[in-house]
């Protein structure tokens, strides 16, 4: 990447306090910016995201604040914010999430921000009501990370006078793993995600039932954070099925594209996701990807991917899949294995990178 023009100091806010992608995504971002712009990664004291500034290795040389804050909407929240940005002679504000949004209005108000809203998950209720209309009123940017998402911004966030979009679609959070792809004569399936409702470990593990009626040797290996709430329903659905010792529930890792090299099939049929970047890195890693064909996941398919997408929420389509790349596995590898240099042009970090520089000041 050739060296941008100089930038203002820049604040990367992300205040949530769970595992998941858009926090991974925001560590990631903090990072690769701050090799370019003076970058601020301000995150909410003791939480996850805070854990990986500490602890691991990759996050280690990101500059941070922390703040601490009882209420999405308080005062410990604004004045926390509001301190670091004037101290710090911030000019550009890149935020991931929405809810801390209502006292970042007030963080900010009477500042000169060019402040840039990431939308990493589709949103379901209009928020153009007085006061959303109020509080996003000064957004200059809204970047949404698939095309299927900036249709549900259009529709569902309000546009203040200056505010534009700009689709940015994410790289790879870090290269692909070096470790060799591993032979197994067991059909070797993967699912990533929070063990919650919604997420589609319910129904990866049901799929597998096609597997056990055709006696094709399997297992299926999970990782991810658990909802204490889903687990015990969880649990309770794996001990009812004959091949309960063939599914394993890992927990978190992070260790996980190394994963993808050791596993043939990537399973992923939640009820709906935003983008879905656990597809991003298996398809990047050509590994086989089967998934319900909902929201964003289709836009995979249009950026020209080997993968397969079964009907939204239909069990019985997604074992028929999942038995047809049983049968045909020698093949369907192939194919996934040419997914892996279209992905390394369409996910490249250096690419993402100067599309979000060239919206800063």
């Amino acid at each position: 990447m050739n060296k941008p023009s100089i930038k203002q100091p820049t604040a990367v806010i992300c205040l949530s306090p769970h595992v998941g992608g858009m926090e991974l995504a925001s560590l990631k971002l903090a990072k690769t910016l701050s090799r370019y712009v003076d970058i601020t990664f301000i995150i909410q004291e003791g939480k996850f995201i805070h854990q990986q500034c500490l602890n691991n290795p990759d996050y280690r040389d990101i500059s941070y604040k922390t703040i601490t804050f009882s209420s999405n909407l308080g005062l410990s929240l604004i004045i926390n914010t509001r301190q670091i940005i004037q101290t710090k002679k911030i000019k550009n504000v890149l935020f991931f999430g929405a809810s801390e949004l209502k006292s970042l209005y007030f963080a900010f108000l009477g500042l000169d921000i060019n402040l840039i809203i990431r939308h990493g998950s589709t949103k379901s209720t209009p928020k153009k009501d007085w006061f959303h209309r109020l509080i996003y009123s000064d957004v200059a940017h809204h970047v949404p990370i698939s095309k299927y998402m900036s249709e549900n911004v259009k529709r569902i966030i309000p546009f203040g006078r200056k505010s534009q979009m700009r689709v940015i679609v994410p790289s790879l959070p870090k290269p692909i793993s070096m470790l060799p792809k591993t032979p197994s004569d067991t059909l070797r399936l993967l699912h990533i995600g929070r063990v919650t409702k919604g997420k589609g470990i319910d129904k990866a593990i049901m799929s597998c039932s096609v597997l056990e009626e055709q006696h094709i040797p399997f297992y299926l290996d999970n990782f991810g954070p658990a909802d204490s709430k889903f687990t015990p329903q969880l649990k309770e659905l794996i001990q009812s099925l004959p091949y309960a010792e063939k599914i394993h529930i890992n927990g978190f890792t992070d260790s996980i594209y190394d994963e993808y090299q050791k596993h043939d099939i990537f399973i992923f049929p939640p009820r709906g996701e935003g983008y879905g970047s656990v597809m991003m890195e298996a398809i990047a890693h050509g590994i086989i990807v089967i998934a319900f064909d909902n929201t964003a996941i289709s836009n995979f398919g249009e950026m020209g991917f080997h993968i397969h997408l079964v009907e939204d929420q239909n069990i019985d389509c997604l074992k028929r899949q999942l038995l047809f790349i049983a049968q045909n596995l020698k093949e369907e590898k192939k194919l996934a294995l040419e997914n892996i240099k279209k992905a390394s042009m369409i996910f490249a970090l250096e690419r993402e990178v100067e599309e979000y520089i060239s919206l800063l000041v």
